[in-house]
């Protein structure tokens, strides 16, 4: 039984029966993402005392800037995963292409793939501003002891086994699911160790927040115009209350506890949308089914769209239940 200020590490043997795959691979891999994590939460919470922040001077397979963390915490991740030898390919946002892990090695065994957001937000680290990552665990489709391929990457997001994030804010936490729940520890820094500090996370059924970067209201369509309006209309519990942070796991950790609703859907500047399907979207969305959320484009729940490329971009709606299912309303009548 999972109780509050039990560690980390002892919650993941106790719930070990509890996953369908019962090898302890999965429980490695985890344990091996909580040691990348306080890893770069150390570098995060350095910010400003050393030569971390600010651009790296590179741009990523996006054409996005590169921030220096957003490199280290990408080298952080990459290396722990491949040096415990549990897992034979990752994928980054930060990457061109995927990596195959130990593909020459006949007796190679591992059954997992990552995809991994090693830093996101990373452009708020300069103002002190909470920033997070996110990753998806899949198991791999092509045959065990074989090099992956990209259809190991290229599943649909109710195929993944494992997803979670971790966020650097005012306290450290990792915010994880194995299907069965939601559960989030918190670091503590003084020892170094995870504890159980939210079990069971539910995202109430409505909310009273909306999160959209409003800037970008005249690109946005009808449809998402429409249902700020609505957010905004004095009527009933409304108006609601924005707010945006800029970093998507804040601004859905935030809509976890409290309720509400994330938006980013495609505009007039972004016709596929911004966020990308595989490294933000899908995990997020199976966190957000796993805490009696939901998660859609605005008319398709997001798990079932069928990647066809590793940097896809789709529009992303999530958060409490009620709260999306009226924005695919305004969405399906625009």
């Amino acid at each position: 039984m999972s109780r509050k200020n039990q560690t980390l590490g002892e919650f993941i043997i106790e719930n070990q029966s509890s996953f369908k795959y019962t090898s302890g691979e999965l429980s490695r891999l985890i344990n091996s993402i909580r040691l990348a994590a306080k890893v770069v939460n150390h570098e995060v919470n350095k910010a400003g005392l050393v030569d971390i922040i600010g651009a790296a001077g590179d741009t990523n397979v996006q054409g996005e800037d590169q921030q220096k963390l957003d490199v280290y915490a990408n080298t952080k991740f990459i290396q722990t995963m491949t040096k415990r030898n549990i897992v034979c390919g990752i994928a980054s946002e930060e990457e061109d292409d995927f990596i195959s892990i130990n593909s020459q090695d006949e007796n190679h065994q591992n059954k997992y793939v990552v995809l991994i957001d090693p830093l996101d937000g990373s452009s708020n680290i300069d103002v002190n501003v909470s920033v997070g990552t996110i990753f998806s665990i899949y198991r791999r489709v092509t045959p065990v002891g074989t090099p992956v391929t990209i259809d190991d990457f290229l599943q649909k997001g109710n195929q993944q086994v494992a997803a979670g994030y971790i966020i650097y804010g005012t306290s450290t936490m990792i915010v994880y699911t194995t299907g069965d729940g939601v559960n989030g520890f918190t670091l503590n820094p003084a020892i170094g160790t995870f504890y159980l500090s939210h079990p069971d996370m539910q995202f109430p059924k409505d909310g009273k927040i909306y999160s959209v970067n409003e800037g970008n209201y005249i690109h946005f369509p009808q449809g998402i115009k429409n249902y700020i309006k609505y957010c905004q209309m004095e009527e009933g519990d409304r108006p609601y209350t924005s707010r945006y942070i800029g970093s998507l796991v804040s601004d859905f950790h935030r809509n976890m506890i409290k309720g509400g609703i994330y938006m980013y859907p495609k505009s007039s500047k972004n016709s596929n949308g911004k966020l990308r399907l595989l490294y933000e979207c899908n995990p997020m969305a199976f966190l957000a089914e796993q805490a009696n959320g939901k998660a859609s484009d605005g008319f398709n729940r997001i798990m079932d769209i069928e990647p066809t490329e590793l940097h896809q971009r789709v529009p992303f709606i999530c958060g409490s239940k009620n709260m999306v299912e009226k924005a695919e309303e305004f969405m399906k009548k625009a």
